[in-house]
């Protein structure tokens, strides 16, 4: 029996040469993240740093804004990235696709262009941060867990259903390295 395989890839870093999330937000108000970042450092919000500080930030950005307008700029905003991806990622993006190589983009970039710019890419399935919403509206919280970390490792494993699979992973930092660790063939970009 073969084995099927599967291809993980990290987006910020790893596809991209740089962070794609903060030039997003920057758009929706300096004051904004602003307030998001000093709320945090107020030690408002307890735990880890990181995942306190963008909670807080996207609480602050998109507390009641329409979904439909974000999804439409994160649209938007997914075709401007390509002048950002890294040449030799995506040498092998179109390798493992014309292999028939499942591709699973794991980020911890927002859904709403994370999403668009993986279709693009010919991605089968995205995990990115996803926004909960109520009657047309973000309430700004985090659906779930910030995919970092060993959050991505538990949403790659759930989707993988304990399926025999041979993994490739792709990542750049320490947000990856538990789904680095999983993987039968990792590598850092």
């Amino acid at each position: 029996m073969t084995k099927r395989i599967v291809a993980a890839f990290d987006f910020d870093g790893t596809i991209t040469t740089r962070d794609t999330l903060l030039p997003f937000l920057k758009q929706y108000g300096l004051w904004k993240l602003t307030k998001g970042t000093c709320k945090t450092l107020a030690g408002i919000q307890r735990g880890n740093l990181r995942n306190a500080l963008k909670e807080n930030t996207l609480k602050a950005l998109f507390a009641d804004f329409p979904i439909e307008r974000l999804e439409e700029e994160g649209r938007i905003y997914a075709e401007t990235l390509p002048r950002l991806y890294r040449k030799e990622t995506l040498g092998r993006i179109k390798s493992h696709k014309e292999r028939g190589d499942q591709l699973i983009l794991v980020t911890g970039s927002l859904g709403c262009y994370a999403r668009p710019a993986a279709a693009a890419l010919g991605f089968d399935h995205t995990f990115a941060v996803e926004l909960a919403s109520t009657l047309g509206h973000m309430t700004g919280d985090i659906q779930g867990a910030n995919v970092r970390g060993p959050e991505k490792a538990r949403l790659l494993k759930n989707h993988l259903k304990g399926e025999p699979v041979e993994l490739w992973a792709y990542g750049n930092s320490s947000g990856d390295e538990e789904m680095l660790k999983m993987a039968d063939h990792a590598e850092m970009v």
